[in-house]
Formats: C-alpha cells, structure tokens, sequence
C-alpha cells in the first residue's frame, strides 16, 4: 500500500512541469533581450561619436578658413553646449535603471574631485586641439590624432587591466594606419600660410592633446568602477554635465585672461561669412560636440574606454571625406584605402568584444548547469529506490 502511494506521488511530481527549466527559459529570453538592446544603444552611441565628432571638426576648419582667430573661443564652444542635455536628463532619468552597483555610492566629496580633475583635464585638451587646428591641415591634423587610440591603449593597460589580444593589437595598428597614410597626402587643405614655427608648436599640441584624451578616457572609466562605483544612466550623464561644466569655466577663465574677448567684436564684424554665419557656426559646433561626448562617454559606459576611442579613430578619416563635399576636395587613393582600413581595424575589435560577450554566456551557462542540475538528478533517483524497494 506504501508504495502504491510512493508511485503515485512520484507519477504526478513527474506530470508537473519544472520549474528549473521553465526559469531558465525565461532568462535566457530576457539575457537575449537585454543584449540586443545593448548593441543597439552601442550602435546608438557609434553613430553619436563619429557624426559628432567629424561635423564639429568641419566646423572648426570653417570658422578659421573665414576669418575666426580666437583659440580660447573655439575652446568654449567645444565646451558649453552641455546645458543642451538638462531636458533630455530630466525626461530620461526615470525610464532608465541601475544595471550595475558595486558597494556603497562615492561620497560627495570624492564626486567633486572626479568631476573637477576630470573638468580641468578636458578644459586643457580642448585648448590644445584648438592650437592644433588652428595651423595644420585636417590630413595632419587628422594623423596626429589617431595616436590617442595608442595612448589610450597603454594607459588602460596600467590603469584598468585592459587585456591586449592579438585581435585588439591587430584593429589599433589598422585604425592607426589608416589614419596615418592622410599624412602622405600632399594637396593643401589649409588657405592660409603657416610658418615652421606654428607649424610645429600646433603639432605639439595636438600630440599633447592626443596623450590627454587618451588619459581623460581611461581616467572616466576607472571612476565609474572604483570611485563612482555605479554604473548607471544618471552617473554616465552626471559625468557628462558636471565635466563639462568644470571645463566650461576653466576656458571661460582663460577666454577673459587672454584678454581675447576683446578682439571677439571686430572678428564677427570681419567674418567672411557674415555675422548671422558665425554665431550659427558657434553654436552648431558646441551642439556637435556635446553630441560626441554623449556617446563617447555612452560607450565608456556600456564597454570600454579603448573602445569609444577606437570608434573615435575611426570617425577620422571620415573629415577628409566630407571635406571633399564641402571644400571640394580631390578624392585620391590614399583616402579610399584609409577608410578601408578604418573600417577592417574597426571590424576586428567589434569581433573581439563578440568572442567576450560570447565567452562569457558560455561561463554563464556553465556555472547555472552545476548549480541547478546535480540536486535534482539526486532526488529523482533516491525516489526510484524508494518505489522499487517496496
């Protein structure tokens, strides 16, 4: 009698579907979800970064080709359209959750001093770059700053255990090629004659300001995973706002030191455009620019800060491209086969972050298997025992 009871109950825990498996199904779907939504944030903010960046420099070449002299100005435009994201923080701020929290949040004054060390870097990057355009052409210019990927690579290497795989170490020597054959282009892109001098002091700076960026990147991220130690919506654009708020006022600071504010009146009387011309350059290129940072920092966000610079490489050779519409330039070989390159180099590290991703599902899998599957083989079969036994 015992046993018919024991079979009975054994019949209908067998009839009842597994809970196991059921919520295992159920993560995988929302894992799956969760992905795709990723990559599409990614591609979101790839498209941020390269369109950014390449409409501001295009603007930045404009304003100096027609008349534009101030470097401290073209520094705070690159800096001060960050009020331009205060509504979409507001409206965003409650459909977006916490996907990572590591420990307790920072504390208020090691948050100050992210955001003000942070600020005071890119107020002085920012100048550097604007020293740089000033008197190379965009092919050079262009050139110089594919070594921020390099820089960025050894900085996170120390600051941030960034492993470098033969396939990273493959895409940085493809996106840094690239960009390096714009050098060997031999068409003039700068109107106006530069002395050796100049020349060389704006080729410093833009190294200088290449070292810095690739310093300010790696520096982002180590705060958000060892001070911030939150990896959220709200830290990404509290990074973003008060960053740029720092900087804002170190270039506003060195604007009205320089005494430059004062030739601003007679450089938009003498703007070769007109006037309505230059303030809308101004003020184009500070919304551009905000536009990159949003998805380079987006993207220090969701990978890595190698990555949003790999992605920033390789919106350079895209300047020369739209230079030929604009300024009509001549398309030769040489920009063809960068551009080539920019894209394979580019290739190769999205395939690099796939095999991650996908390395880690599996470890994921694995460890859920182990977990999950030894208990109920064992119960199932001291319950076969049980009913053969009587």
């Amino acid at each position: 009698m015992n046993g018919d009871q024991e079979l009975q109950v054994i019949v209908q825990q067998g009839k009842e579907p597994n809970p196991t498996v059921q919520e295992e199904r159920n993560q995988t779907g929302v894992t799956h979800s969760k992905t795709y939504k990723r990559w599409l944030r990614v591609a979101v903010y790839t498209f941020f970064v390269i369109s950014g960046q390449s409409v501001a420099t295009i603007l930045g070449r404009i304003y100096y080709d027609n008349g534009g002299n101030s470097k401290w100005l073209a520094t705070v435009v690159q800096l001060v359209g960050f009020p331009v994201l205060l509504p979409y923080y507001l409206l965003s701020i409650k459909t977006h959750t916490t996907t990572n929290v590591d420990g307790k949040a920072a504390s208020l004054r090691n948050r100050v001093l992210v955001y003000v060390v942070l600020g005071v870097l890119v107020g002085a990057d920012c100048y550097l770059y604007s020293i740089g355009l000033l008197h190379l052409p965009v092919s050079t210019y262009s050139l110089i700053c594919a070594s921020q990927l390099a820089f960025n690579a050894f900085f996170s290497y120390f600051l941030n255990s960034q492993k470098l795989t033969p396939i990273i170490l493959n895409s940085l020597l493809l996106l840094t090629i690239s960009s390096t054959l714009l050098a060997f282009n031999n068409e003039d892109s700068n109107s106006q004659k530069v002395t050796k001098a100049q020349y060389v002091t704006s080729f410093l700076c833009t190294i200088g300001a290449s070292a810095g960026f690739g310093l300010v990147l790696s520096l982002q991220q180590l705060a958000f995973h060892r001070v911030l130690k939150r990896q959220t919506f709200t830290e990404v654009m509290d990074m973003i706002i008060y960053m740029s708020l720092v900087a804002s006022c170190v270039s506003l600071v060195g604007l009205f030191a320089s005494s430059e504010w004062k030739t601003l009146s007679s450089e938009m009387d003498n703007y070769k455009l007109g006037k309505v011309s230059y303030v809308m350059n101004l003020v184009w290129t500070a919304i551009t620019w905000q536009v990159f940072n949003i998805g380079g920092t987006g993207l220090i966000f969701e990978l890595s800060s190698l990555f949003s610079n790999a992605i920033s490489v390789l919106g350079l050779p895209v300047v020369p491209i739209m230079a030929v519409i604009i300024f009509h330039d001549k398309m030769n070989g040489l920009k063809v086969i960068s551009m080539i390159l920019a894209i394979w180099g580019f290739m190769s590290y999205v395939y690099q972050h796939y095999l991650d991703d996908k390395r880690l599902k599996r470890s994921v899998g694995i460890q859920r298997v182990e977990s999950s599957v030894p208990p109920e083989a064992e119960g199932s079969n001291v319950q076969k025992i049980e009913t053969s036994a009587s």
